[in-house]
């Protein structure tokens, strides 16, 4: 994202939320950075605008709720699998509702291009009861930006802004346009009946919560974020987000109803709609959510076959969802495998666990890739953290001979992310063979682009701040063998302290620690900027 931005430019639409969040008067920007969404704090960052890195997306969502239970106008960012991590938030936040504003990011990723699932995210706008834009390119991105600020600040709730992989990567023109909301104000009035969720208070803002979606959806039915594009009566199309864009080349002879804002739905609308067409489509990537949806309330519409559920659609997928080709697709043409790079540092740590034949459970991180050949030394990836809880468990019930082999592997990173609690758990039920975790410290959140977190002692906008000690850390939980591995360290030294660890009833931290290649450059430098000068 460039520093300054004109009034028309080529931007993706992650670049285009950050401008909208600079424009939108944001007063502060928190997420974890996670492909595709990190562009967007990255780019307010650079845009000067305020944005961090939280530890993880809980603890970034709580952090702009507390923001905008102050009055400001707060965004929280992060990929689909974080909503999973910010989940208990924000159920309860749409009780407490906000005093300024408060817009969370999803960045679904169909097809799974750097996910370990396909989950579908407009079910938590369901679940949790908060209105849901969906965007479907960088000038929708943008404008949408606003008009979830104005609902936010309108009602009182947390609206749910869902983009994809396609929405937030693929770069279309972006016009400024001539938005103007009024300054927030800022300040904290009590209201403890909101904002305590014991039961007695709980109750009746569930109720309020209603009364507020019943209104959404109200004024949804003639929301300028719906739009009615007319065509021929034979076929009419009722679709939202990137689908939006294939149908139209897919099928531009149809009627199209495009939703702006798919939850709540404006199902008079789409009733509307669906009478004036002979066949209503709904087409969408995905779950069948909207197709659910509309048949719930009574509206007919085909949907796609379950082959389409997988993958990202296509204009040529769509052509062949509204001619109810099931026949089998042709197969993707091969593409590279993704590999540790080469002269990674995390080469050295999956060579010792392949020669040693050990049961790894392991995390989600570059890391993940010592699943692949050469090294096949990984046994288990499940999400941020699982690692240590899912080698603990395999440790308390195998026979002792191989719960000697298990070890947990996890990047500093994910580390900070969720791997504190279960340190907690090892030291809290130690199993009786002891246990190894291993920290690969590569000093960044390498697959992510390169981020900064609380590890390595610098803010988002570069700023040196407080170092977390995963060594101190460790010893203070009460693990009794911590050790540091550095640059220096050989496989064999690796390799010696494996065996040692493996064979005792301790429990054992490892930190094996070795910059990233593409990161190295930048620690440098930091490192020698940190250096006193030398004295006169």
């Amino acid at each position: 994202m460039p520093k300054k931005y004109s009034e028309r430019m080529l931007v993706s639409g992650d670049e285009a939320v950050a401008a909208a969040a600079l424009d939108c008067g944001i007063g502060l920007g928190a997420g974890y950075p996670g492909t595709p969404s990190s562009e967007i704090l990255e780019g307010l960052s650079a845009l000067g605008g305020p944005a961090e890195w939280a530890p993880n997306e809980k603890v970034a969502l709580e952090v702009a709720l507390g923001a905008a239970f102050g009055g400001a106008r707060a965004l929280a960012t992060m990929k689909h699998v974080g909503l999973n991590v910010a989940a208990d938030p924000l159920f309860t936040a749409a009780y407490t509702g906000v005093a300024g504003a408060l817009v969370v990011v999803t960045a679904d990723d169909p097809g799974m291009s750097s996910s370990q699932n396909e989950q579908d995210n407009r079910r938590y706008a369901l679940a949790a009861g908060v209105p849901m834009l969906e965007p479907s390119d960088a000038q929708e991105a943008y404008d949408f930006l606003f008009s979830a600020i104005e609902i936010s600040e309108r009602w009182k709730i947390p609206v749910l802004f869902r983009m994809t992989t396609r929405v937030c990567h693929s770069k279309s023109i972006l016009k400024r346009s001539a938005h103007s909301l009024p300054p927030p104000r800022l300040g904290f009035e009590h209201d403890r009946r909101a904002r305590v969720m014991v039961p007695g208070n709980a109750r009746p803002a569930h109720r309020r919560l209603r009364a507020k979606l019943a209104e959404i959806a109200e004024w949804n039915e003639t929301s300028p974020l719906n739009t009615l594009i007319e065509g021929g009566k034979e076929l009419g199309i009722v679709t939202s987000g990137v689908s939006f864009l294939h149908v139209r080349e897919a099928a531009p002879e149809a009627s199209v109803l495009k939703l702006g804002m798919t939850y709540p739905p404006p199902l008079g609308k789409v009733r509307a709609f669906a009478q004036s067409v002979k066949r209503l489509v709904a087409v969408e990537e995905g779950d069948p959510y909207l197709v659910e949806s509309l048949r719930t309330a009574g509206i007919p519409v085909e949907g796609k076959a379950e082959m389409y559920r997988f993958d990202e659609l296509t204009v040529g997928r769509v052509r062949r969802i509204l001619a109810g080709d099931v026949s089998p697709e042709p197969a993707p043409l091969p593409g590279k495998p993704p590999a540790l790079c080469v002269g990674c540092p995390h080469r050295r740590t999956f060579e010792v666990l392949s020669k040693m034949d050990l049961t790894v459970s392991g995390d989600i991180g570059c890391y993940t890739l010592g699943v692949l050949p050469p090294f096949n030394a990984m046994d288990s990836c499940v999400c941020m953290g699982a690692s240590i809880g899912v080698g603990l468990g395999l440790r308390h019930v195998l026979p002792e001979e191989q719960a000697r082999r298990v070890v947990s592997v996890i990047g500093d990173s994910t580390f900070v992310h969720s791997g504190l609690t279960g340190l907690a758990e090892m030291v809290y039920n130690p199993p009786k063979t002891g246990h190894v975790v291993i920290i690969l410290d590569n000093g960044t959140t390498a697959m992510t682009g390169l981020q900064d977190h609380p590890g390595t002692g610098y803010t988002l906008g570069d700023a040196p701040t407080t170092r977390m000690n995963f060594e101190a850390v460790g010893s203070a939980m009460g693990i009794p063998k911590v050790h540091t591995l550095g640059q220096k360290t050989t496989t064999e030294d690796l390799e010696n302290l494996l065996r040692a660890s493996l064979a005792s009833n301790d429990l054992t931290l490892i930190v094996v620690r070795n910059p990233c290649l593409l990161a190295a450059r930048k620690i440098n430098e930091r490192a020698k900027a940190a250096q006193p000068a030398p004295a006169a």
